[in-house]
C-alpha cells in the first residue's frame, strides 16, 4: 500500500535520557522496515530540565520534544528556557480554570517575545494523555504511540468507504508490528491533515464532490470521526479530526476568502474536530475578545465532555488586515482576520 505516512512516535517517560532516543530509533526502524515512512521521532515528558537538556542536543526536523501540561506558575519560572528550545512544545490546562486576562496574556507575551513559539503553544480542555501530536501531548504512564498522517492514504480513493478500508488496514498492520512490545501505548487515529492535495483534508473533501462551504453542513466530518473513533483497534489519545488552519493549505485558502471564521471552526469541531489549531491572530488583535474565546471553548468542552484545544499563531508583526510573514514550511501564509 502507497503513502502509509506516520507523522509522529512519541515515548513518554518520566526520566527521558539518551536510552530514550535510542528507544525512539528502534521503534521507528521497525516502522520503516515495512515500509512505511516516519517524519518524527518525539519524547514527551514532565521533566522539564532533561527535556530542555536533549531539545539542546538533538531536537531538529526529526527529533521533538514535549513537557505536556505544564501550570502558568511553572511556564513563568522557566520562561526563558521554554523561549530558548529549538523544538519542545507545552500547553496550559484550562478545564477547571477560572480563565483571566492573565491567561490571555501569556499568549501576547509569546507573540511579543519569540512568536514562533506560538507554534508550540495550546490551551486544552478535557485532554486525554498519550497523544503523540504536540503541543496537546501530555505523560500519564510510560509507554509509546503512533500518530499518521492518514489522508494521504486516500490518494487514489473514490469513496471514504475506500479511504476508510485503507486506514482500518493501516492501523492492524502497525499492531501486528508491535504486539510484542510491552509498551506500546496505541494509536492515536486522528486525522491530522497538512499542505496539498492527498495530504489535505480539504482536497479530500472536493475529491469526494463537495465544496467547502456546503460540506459543513452535511455529515461527511461525522462519518469519519465516526469511523476513527469506533473502528481503531487500540485506540490513545485524540482520536478525532484535526482541522488546522494554517497546516492544512487548502483549509488555509478557505480562511482567506472568509469561509473559515472562528464559529465555523468551533461548529465543526463540536461535530467531529479538536477545537482552534493554528488559526492565524492579529498582533492587534483586542485581547478580550481571546478571552471569550478561550471561555466559550472551555463551556462547550465541559458541556459535551469533549476535549478541545487552542492553538493561535502568530509572526509577532502582522496585524489585522496584512499578510503574514511565518516563514515557516508548515504554515501557509494569509491575510489576518479579526476574530
Amino acid at each position: 500500500m502507497k503513502n502509509k505516512i506516520i507523522r509522529t512516535i512519541c515515548c513518554f517517560t518520566k526520566n527521558p535520557t539518551e536510552q530514550t532516543k535510542d528507544r525512539l530509533d528502534y521503534l521507528s526502524s521497525k516502522l520503516l522496515d515495512k515500509g512505511f515512512e516516519v517524519q518524527t521521532r518525539r519524547i514527551c515528558s514532565p521533566k522539564i530540565n532533561d527535556i530542555l537538556k536533549l531539545d539542546k542536543i538533538y531536537a531538529n526536523d526529526i527529533y521533538i520534544f514535549g513537557i505536556g501540561e505544564i501550570e502558568i506558575q511553572q511556564i513563568e519560572s522557566q520562561w526563558d528556557n521554554l523561549l530558548a528550545t529549538k523544538d519542545t512544545s507545552f500547553n496550559l490546562d484550562l478545564t477547571n480554570e477560572e480563565i483571566t486576562e492573565k491567561d490571555v496574556q501569556l499568549l501576547f507575551k509569546i507573540i511579543k517575545e519569540n512568536p514562533s513559539k506560538t507554534f508550540n503553544f495550546a490551551y486544552t480542555f478535557n485532554n486525554p494523555p498519550s497523544s503523540p501530536f504536540f503541543p496537546s501531548g501530555y505523560y500519564s504512564q510510560e509507554g509509546f504511540s503512533i500518530g499518521l498522517q492518514p489522508t494521504d492514504l486516500s490518494e487514489e480513493c473514490k469513496t471514504l468507504e475506500d479511504w476508510f478500508n485503507r486506514m482500518g488496514q493501516t492501523w492492524e498492520e502497525i499492531n501486528l508490528i508491535y504486539k510484542k512490545e510491552i509498551d506500546y501505548l496505541g494509536i492515536d487515529s486522528s486525522a491530522a491533515p497538512l499542505f496539498t492535495g492527498k495530504s489535505s483534508i480539504i482536497g479530500l473533501i472536493k475529491k469526494l464532490g463537495y465544496d467547502f462551504e456546503r460540506s459543513t453542513t452535511t455529515d461527511i466530518y461525522t462519518k469519519i470521526t465516526d469511523f476513527i473513533k469506533t473502528n481503531n483497534p487500540k485506540p490513545v489519545g485524540l482520536c478525532g479530526l484535526m482541522l488546522p488552519c494554517l497546516e492544512d493549505f487548502e483549509l488555509a485558502e478557505e480562511y482567506e476568502k472568509g469561509n473559515f471564521p472562528i464559529e465555523r471552526n468551533l461548529f465543526l469541531s463540536l461535530q467531529s474536530g479538536l477545537g482552534i489549531d493554528t488559526y492565524p491572530i492579529g498582533t492587534d488583535q483586542n485581547p478580550k475578545r481571546v478571552l471569550d474565546v478561550l471561555r466559550l471553548v472551555q463551556r462547550l468542552s465541559n458541556k459535551h465532555n469533549k476535549p478541545l484545544s487552542i492553538r493561535f499563531v502568530s509572526d509577532g508583526k502582522t496585524r489585522i488586515g496584512q499578510r503574514t510573514d511565518f516563514n515557516n514550511q508548515y504554515l501557509e501564509d494569509v491575510v489576518v482576520r479579526e476574530l
